[in-house]
């Protein structure tokens, strides 16, 4: 059979036969078109292709929500805070998008940033090293526990989820033995780790020409990907399309701008945080680093057959989830300048878990960015915070962070299964 028959038959296949009208019931040109448009939009509304904007609209919901319960919770203070707060859990998340990119999981996360907070303290406090020096060790010593057990993972072949799982009691209970007795271990509040979360950049013109950078790299960024694919013969964005993308982008921008100016304006600690995002951002869908991570996700043996050093690159991913926990660990240990109280561990992976598959990333693997995981985290940080001001019982609040956390588990399966309906995974 030639090839023309075979194309010719598989269309015939995929098309399924028009359904025949007499000359007074034919539906025009405009009604068709119409059905075909409601047939486009049906699909683009699909859980599998639901994108940023309903995680968008779902974070207007929970602020609309709050501020209807608590009028202080849309204020500049309230809303500075949420994005300081966030950055923690954020910088976890962030490393975890990594791992969930490869199709695995890593549950230690939230012990290694615990531990990396109690390296940091110890040296510090009862050893006497400089905070530069204890900070740089803090941050090693993830990564080494982040490479140790992608070592493992990736020689042994035993699951991510069973190495990292000895890995939260392991390190859970070394951080314990470090502790001692007291429990806690309190450093310098207005040395550099403690500063982290509290300074801020006071002049207006910080924030505003963040805002500015940040539309502006978003437009030329765009600009260059259509001039690529339109270069390659690939379909590209309308330029009306990225115009008012970038638009949009820039209201929310300097909206934020505003918020945080009237405040104390913009933290340090959001600073680094959205630095951060750009770089994850960069190294996932612009280096071949990350098409070599979603590669594996995505299918793993062909990933091996074209080339690509699995072991090297499940080792290195780990390796990231590790040092990214040791730094948000840091993170959450500056406004108490304490160490994070290990009972706390299980909350913070789980948070960074619903922060990341809320954006977007996959438990399934090869999916996932971490733009998407920053609104995960401003979701899950504003729930946090929304039900500290209104006064709900801690336990309420266990409640609605495994609500939310199924909710993202269910959407993300869901999404798998209307992608595979309609051919699109």
């Amino acid at each position: 059979m030639s090839r023309s028959e075979t194309s010719e038959e598989s269309s015939t296949r995929a098309v399924p036969e028009p359904v025949r009208h007499t000359a007074g019931s034919r539906p025009s040109a405009y009604a068709r078109g119409l059905r075909r448009c409601g047939h486009a939009l049906k699909v683009r509304a699909l859980p599998g292709e639901h994108g940023r904007a309903s995680v968008v609209l779902g974070l207007l919901v929970v602020w609309l929500a709050f501020q209807a319960a608590d009028s202080h919770f849309l204020s500049p203070r309230n809303l500075s805070g949420i994005s300081v707060d966030m950055v923690g859990i954020g910088m976890i998340a962030l490393g975890l998008v990594f791992v969930l990119a490869l199709g695995q999981i890593d549950l230690s996360l939230g012990s290694v940033a615990g531990l990396a907070t109690v390296v940091f303290t110890v040296l510090n406090v009862h050893v006497g090293a400089s905070e530069g020096i204890a900070v740089l060790l803090a941050v090693l010593s993830g990564a080494a526990i982040g490479t140790l057990q992608g070592f493992i993972h990736a020689k042994s072949g035993i699951p991510a989820y069973v190495v990292t799982l000895a890995g939260l009691l392991g390190w859970y209970g070394l951080t314990l033995y470090l502790l001692g007795s007291s429990g806690t271990i309190n450093f310098n509040d207005t040395g550099l780790v403690a500063s982290l979360t509290s300074s801020y950049f006071s002049n207006p013109a910080a924030a505003y020409g963040l805002a500015a950078i940040g539309t502006a790299a978003f437009l030329l960024i765009s600009c260059q990907n259509r001039r690529r694919h339109k270069a390659a013969g690939m379909p590209s964005r309308p330029l009306r399309t990225i115009l008012l993308r970038t638009g949009a982008l820039a209201a929310v921008a300097f909206a934020a701008a505003i918020v945080l100016n009237a405040f104390q304006g913009l933290p340090l600690a959001l600073l680094i945080f959205l630095a951060a995002v750009a770089v994850v951002d960069y190294l996932l869908r612009r280096m071949p680093y990350g098409r070599k991570v979603f590669a594996l996700g995505s299918a793993a043996e062909a990933a091996r057959r074209a080339g690509i050093n699995v072991a090297l690159v499940r080792m290195s991913v780990f390796t990231i989830s590790g040092t990214m926990a040791a730094i948000g660990g840091l993170f959450l240990a500056s406004p108490t300048a304490s160490t994070i109280q290990p009972s706390s561990s299980p909350t913070l992976l789980l948070s960074a878990l619903a922060a990341a598959v809320l954006g977007g990333a996959s438990l399934f693997g090869a999916r996932g960015t971490s733009w998407s995981a920053l609104l995960g985290i401003l979701i899950i940080q504003s729930i946090a915070s929304g039900v500290a001001l209104v006064g709900i019982p801690a336990a309420l609040q266990f409640i609605i962070t495994a609500g939310v956390l199924l909710a993202a588990v269910l959407i993300d399966s869901t999404s798998r299964r209307t992608q595979r309906a309609h051919g699109l995974a």
